[in-house]
């Protein structure tokens, strides 16, 4: 469960990086399936996980995918914007 806890904090961070990228959209559909990643996750450690395929399920597991492609698209643009690359681009 621990594991799962470190994904989900990292998820919830992700509609920040979104507005810092200036993908408002994003942001906003990150924030709505994080609250629903949450319920899950609630729901899954004080009572009985909720069936396959509900609505939790699906935003649990869609704002996990969502947080992975922000934070690769994230690491895409540090790297872009790093001096150290465009020198090495440059050379």
């Amino acid at each position: 469960m621990g594991i799962i806890l470190m994904f989900m904090l990292l998820a919830s961070v992700t509609p920040f990086i979104f507005v810092q990228m200036k993908k408002l959209s994003l942001a906003i559909a990150q924030t709505v399936l994080l609250v629903g990643m949450w319920l899950y996750y609630f729901a899954a450690v004080f009572q009985t996980a909720p069936a396959a395929f509900s609505l939790t399920w699906t935003t649990f597991y869609l704002s996990l995918v969502l947080a992975e492609v922000a934070w690769v698209m994230f690491i895409i643009a540090a790297v872009k914007s790093s001096e150290a690359f465009q020198n090495m681009i440059s050379e």
